[in-house]
């Protein structure tokens, strides 16, 4: 389970501390839960306090009784993060390269490590691309690519940040089935209001607070009141 308890999220600035997350306290248990808002509202600031990539200024966040602060290391393991463009994840020059980067800790032997790899990129309909470089890929395939790294380890969690932002329409439900499809829990940055109400609970941020916190259909509507109002 995922809680945060009373957390601040700040930095420093020329002109005094800015607020990036005002006290916030919310306990995640729900398989599928959207986090949607306007840029800069706070929403990717949330998510990546979900799995150490930004640390309270105070307050709590646990997963699964791991402190993310105190116990960095052993949340990521647990969380995994896909991130908007998934250049920022694509580290190897070939896509079974790049799998097998990620399968490095739990598989110690090479050629069996890369034959796990190729068995993933045949789940993720990329076997024809094991010797591709990953720049080579189309937008698709590289958001496919970097899902699939992050699935290999076995995450309880997933969090995604904006992962269909860069993508067509196709590409969209391509990624989109996958996400649904996951036995693991699913917490997805969106501004797909569709996607959103694909979800069991939808969080509105706004100016940095948790405004809305519901019902997925609800929370779209106040959404929409918000943006026309």
């Amino acid at each position: 389970m995922i809680r945060l308890d009373e957390v601040t999220v700040r930095v420093a600035t020329p002109g005094g501390d800015l607020v990036l997350l005002h006290p916030t306290t919310l306990s995640l248990t729900e398989q599928r839960v959207a986090l949607i808002g306007s840029n800069g509202s706070g929403k990717s600031t949330l998510a990546r306090l979900l799995n150490g990539l930004v640390e309270p200024s105070d307050g709590r966040v646990t997963v699964n009784d791991l402190d993310t602060t105190r116990d960095g290391a052993a949340v990521r393991r647990q969380v995994g993060f896909v991130f908007t463009d998934p250049g920022a994840q694509l580290v190897m020059p070939t896509c079974l390269e790049d799998i097998a980067l990620s399968l490095r800790r739990s598989i110690k032997d090479k050629k069996e490590r890369l034959a796990k790899a190729r068995e993933i990129l045949a789940e993720f309909d990329l076997a024809d691309k094991a010797d591709t470089s990953v720049h080579a890929l189309s937008g698709g395939q590289k958001q496919l690519l970097a899902l699939a790294g992050v699935l290999s380890t076995n995450p309880a969690i997933l969090v995604a940040d904006e992962p269909t932002t860069l993508l067509d329409l196709r590409n969209t439900r391509v990624i989109a089935d996958r996400l649904f499809a996951l036995s693991q829990q699913l917490i997805l940055v969106t501004h797909d209001l569709d996607l959103a109400l694909r979800c069991d609970r939808a969080l509105v941020i706004d100016e940095a607070r948790v405004a809305f916190d519901g019902a997925p259909a609800d929370a779209v509507a106040f959404y929409r009141q918000q943006v026309t109002r």
